[in-house]
């Protein structure tokens, strides 16, 4: 888990509400040395700094939550599994000469209980994102996902998927690899697994890069993660060639929790502390390991057969509309 009592990068939004805090630590300081009692001004401007922090964090634009979902002390995948997993061991290799450490599996246990975790891997700081393409999987990386997601529907594993990337790699190495195969033969044989599948997006989930470990019984989302067809950015380029307009074309997107929410394309929202992830990520994955167990729970009681046709009406569903005449 990232340390929370590192020095807080701070996000434009943020920076009131941490002004407010060091006001109140000053405070306090000055109280401490002086022998003087402000117990009562303290406690009302940390109900102002919680109010405050209410108001800000259910307040946020799409663009905001954006940034909230790549705060670079955002909890990943590796986070995660570390924190919410009885045991763990990474498993490598696609069996075809690749490692991508952009998406990283293995088996674990979840309360006791035998799974197989799967998700997108950023880095922690520069030098670590570069070795890990900032989580944007090669084409290798979706054939080591389904070669585990295969070995857990094989020993009757449930398989959870962590999404977070802003897309596949684009590289000119790894299009020469097939990453639209390699993809769309993810998307096919997802459908076809026996064991629940859970997927969460606990980041940035972006294009086919997403869903290449996307299909599954159940569709997650952090409170303050983005999934999306294409960036902001690359979408205000496209449309008005001006990636400065990224703004618009959040909103016009819907890329939030709630807005996919209401689109009936995820099937839970799951509540993130008061400040993000990245201000509290051991209470966050406490709240994600909760959220997992119970859809699990829920799932393990229908028949392979049943998950099948649940997932497979659940995609049919998405972008259904009705037409009506004016």
């Amino acid at each position: 888990m990232p340390n929370a009592d590192r020095k807080p990068l701070l996000l434009e939004f943020e920076k009131p509400l941490a002004e407010l805090e060091t006001r109140i630590n000053q405070i306090r300081q000055l109280a401490d040395e002086n022998g003087v009692d402000v117990s009562e001004d303290i406690r009302q401007l940390e109900a102002r700094s919680a109010q405050l922090r209410q108001e800000i964090f259910t307040g946020l634009s799409p663009m905001q939550r954006l940034q909230l979902a790549r705060h670079p002390r955002r909890p990943s995948t590796l986070d995660y599994i570390q924190a919410i997993s009885d045991d763990w061991m990474e498993l490598h290799g696609d069996r075809g000469g690749s490692d991508d450490p952009a998406l990283v599996g293995g088996v674990a246990r979840l309360d006791g209980r035998p799974v197989v975790i799967i998700g997108h891997q950023k880095g922690r700081d520069t030098k670590d994102n570069v070795a890990r393409n900032f989580g944007m999987a090669s084409p290798g990386g979706y054939r080591k996902a389904m070669r585990l997601m295969e070995h857990g529907n094989r020993f009757g594993m449930p398989i959870l998927t962590f999404i977070d990337t802003p897309g596949a790699l684009p590289s000119v190495e790894a299009e020469k690899l097939g990453p639209g195969e390699a993809i769309a033969y993810n998307l096919r044989e997802m459908f076809s697994l026996d064991v629940p599948i859970i997927c969460t997006v606990i980041g940035e989930g972006g294009s086919g890069g997403a869903l290449g470990i996307g299909v599954g019984d159940r569709l997650l989302m952090l409170e303050h993660s983005v999934y999306t067809v294409a960036t902001p950015e690359a979408c205000a380029a496209i449309l008005w060639k001006d990636a400065g307009k990224a703004n618009l074309a959040a909103e016009a997107l819907k890329i939030t929790a709630a807005d996919l929410k209401n689109l009936g394309i995820l099937d839970e929202i799951v509540p993130e502390p008061n400040g993000g992830a990245h201000a509290h990520p051991l209470k966050a994955a406490e709240i994600l390991k909760q959220s997992l167990l119970q859809n699990l729970t829920e799932l393990t009681q229908l028949t392979g057969q049943q998950r099948r046709e649940l997932r497979y009406q659940k995609f049919r569903k998405i972008g259904v509309f009705t037409e009506i005449g004016v």
